[in-house]
């Protein structure tokens, strides 16, 4: 062996695992989705057969009671040791592991894992997304699934869908990890190159999905076309810097997706895209230019509008108005391609893109609202000219135009992770999806002790003022009692809506929203308290417990109200989630409006007249049925979305 061989640690056998993804055929997918269909059916079954694993890990209960602290360590060393020499994940080591975790949790918090979190863990370990209800403790959860991997020798990644959380999980976890000999890391936005890798060297690292999957990105550009495993191993041997050094990451090895449905569907509509900074730029005379151009086109003449797919369609008329509008300015309107899509960007500007619902202004600068979490997102940008466009309609200077680097899709990075698992409230009703796309099956854990939270019958009225009317007799006769209150919106100008009518009410709130973003888990875990307001986007503090202030539950518990049904049905059920959390008392009921916006649609305006000829003979069950038609068919279309991306 030559000196400078044997001066250096030897490569690791693979450099930076992961699973190929490889393109399907037409008769693939067709496969893939009706066995996804078939798998759906098959939810309570497979849950029935992971039962098993409680009784067996109950049984090292009083054995690992009985060690002391170098017994305990040794136990630990021994399952480890015997976890790292077999290949994948047997049984009777997962059960080892399991009761490990579980004392460990004990002794350090007094918190042991119930029954329900040892069949989760055991659903995730098995490769499985773990259906659990809002409050059964997610969060150890996935402790005792990524403690039992790690000790395996495989690195894990907790993704999760803020930064708070992230930080949050890994803290709680933390004195665990390290009584079984593990590291944990922790990646959240604003850390240094240094901060990733040191924590995605760690056993078990906490992420975002947002900064996990473009570290990711980040990583492929880095190693660009010519990555091979012999080729980086090579370079591993020779003197100098390498691509492995300038690499984030170790590669995708096992992920534990907590809420997944979030994930793996909500966001998988909208395509990962790092770019850099163009020379060309839409100045704003430009963009004063297009937008007035826009006001002065008409609809349904000169272009016509695809809401659910935020599309600008141009008509023939349109190209000619945009044509003759072109010859009276300067060479940034010459090209055809590049006027019309001035064109499109300057419509869909004011059209598609609204204040308070996909964007926010804070401190001069257009802030992207996540539409499905309600944060904003400050450092993502639209492509293609469409963000300096908002920038000058609302008055902002405009910030340097971007252009594409590298592209990649939530769908194809996900499958690319060697073992997928992952942890959900709401994923009964995207399974089939779920399976065909990432072979990620669901499994329904049962709760800990009985739900005992009550669906009121929804109220449809015909308009919106007739819905806030409802609405506000209903808050407000709750508040006398000193019930507590979860007001549910569907987006930031939706809660400022209801903050301006409940302040006309004189009914004091608080109001939970991506402009306090920083406030979040303090607002929600106020919640509880007697005879509080709260008035909150889609998200509602997923991830934050609302704990109940004494003599509530004698009131019948957090009475959720929903004034907005959202794009999805999962949406609606995390919302009713937040109350009757671990068996408690508690409420749900939704009042709407046929005014919502989901049912702007071409349809809608013959069907709301159709169910105001009915309501005297069928009461608001015409109404209810409308809009769960509404739902469906816009899930239809996003699902279509994710298909065609």
């Amino acid at each position: 062996m030559s000196e400078l061989a044997s001066s250096q640690a030897l490569p690791r056998p693979i450099q930076y695992p992961e699973k190929a993804d490889k393109p399907q055929k037409k008769l693939d997918k067709v496969a893939n989705d009706l066995f996804g269909h078939a798998i759906a059916w098959t939810t309570k079954p497979r849950s029935r057969a992971l039962k098993s694993i409680v009784a067996k890990v109950d049984a090292y209960d009083e054995r690992y009671r009985a060690l002391d602290q170098a017994d305990l360590e040794r136990a630990i060393a021994d399952t480890s040791q015997a976890l790292r020499r077999s290949s994948g994940f047997p049984e009777h080591l997962v059960v080892q592991g399991f009761a490990l975790v579980r004392e460990i949790s004990g002794r350090l918090s007094g918190r042991r894992h119930y029954g329900v979190q040892l069949i989760g863990a055991y659903a995730i370990v098995r490769g499985n997304l773990a259906e659990m209800s809002t409050g059964e403790g997610k969060t150890l959860t996935a402790a005792l699934a990524a403690g039992t991997v790690a000790m395996s020798g495989l690195p894990v990644h907790v993704v999760t869908v803020n930064d708070y959380l992230a930080q949050r999980d890994a803290e709680i976890t933390k004195p665990i990890y390290a009584a079984l000999g593990l590291s944990v890391g922790v990646v959240v936005s604003g850390q240094t190159f240094e901060q990733r890798r040191a924590a995605y060297a760690c056993d078990v690292t906490y992420c975002t999905n947002k900064e996990l999957t473009f570290d990711y990105l980040r990583d492929r550009i880095v190693l660009g076309q010519q990555s091979n495993n012999l080729r980086l191993k090579m370079e591993g041997l020779r003197a100098g810097s390498t691509r492995m050094a300038e690499l984030r990451m170790r590669g995708l090895h096992f992920a534990i997706v907590d809420e997944a449905d979030s994930v793996l569907v909500d966001e998988a509509r909208t395509p990962l895209i790092i770019s850099g900074q163009s020379d060309a730029q839409v100045t704003a005379d430009v963009a004063k230019d297009a937008l007035a151009l826009a006001d002065s086109m008409q609809v349904d003449v000169d272009y016509s509008i695809v809401v659910d797919e935020k599309r600008i369609i141009l008509t023939e008329a349109g190209r000619s108005r945009i044509a003759e509008y072109a010859k009276h300015r300067d060479q940034n309107w010459r090209g055809v391609i590049v006027r019309e899509e001035l064109a499109r960007q300057a419509l869909s500007a004011r059209h598609l893109f609204h204040l308070g619902e996909q964007y926010m202004v804070r401190e001069g600068k257009v802030q992207i609202i996540d539409e499905h979490t309600g944060r904003a997102m400050p450092d993502r940008a639209w492509s293609d000219g469409l963000h300096q466009m908002i920038e000058i309609k609302e008055g902002c200077t405009p910030s340097p135009r971007r252009v594409t680097i590298a592209r990649m899709t939530y769908q194809r990075f996900f499958r690319r992770y060697r073992y997928l698992s992952g942890m959900s409230g709401t994923a009964q009703h995207v399974a089939s999806e779920l399976w065909s796309v990432y072979k990620l099956p669901v499994v329904r854990i049962p709760t800990h002790r009985p739900v005992q939270r009550i669906h009121l019958t929804d109220r449809v009225l015909q308009t919106t003022e007739a819905k806030w009317s409802v609405a506000i007799a209903r808050i407000r006769e709750l508040h006398e009692r000193g019930v507590p209150i979860l007001v549910g919106t569907r987006s930031v100008a939706a809660s400022n809506a209801a903050s301006k009518r409940l302040a006309e009410a004189g009914l004091p709130h608080e109001v939970l929203s991506a402009a306090q973003d920083g406030e979040e888990a303090a607002i929600v875990a106020r919640a509880g308290e007697h005879g509080r307001i709260t008035v909150a986007t889609n998200m509602a503090g997923r991830g934050t417990d609302i704990s109940l202030a004494p003599g509530v539950e004698n009131l019948g518990g957090l009475h959720v109200l929903m004034v907005d049904r959202h794009e999805a049905r999962r949406i609606d059920d995390q919302l009713a989630g937040r109350s009757g959390r671990q068996g408690q008392k508690g409420c749900f009921q939704a009042i709407l409006s046929l005014e919502d916006p989901l049912m702007d649609f071409p349809l809608s305006g013959l069907l709301r007249a159709a169910e105001a000829t009915i309501r005297p003979f069928s009461g608001e069950a015409f109404a209810r049925w409308l809009l769960r038609f509404a739902q469906r068919r816009t899930e239809r279309i996003h699902a279509g979305m994710r298909r065609d991306l």
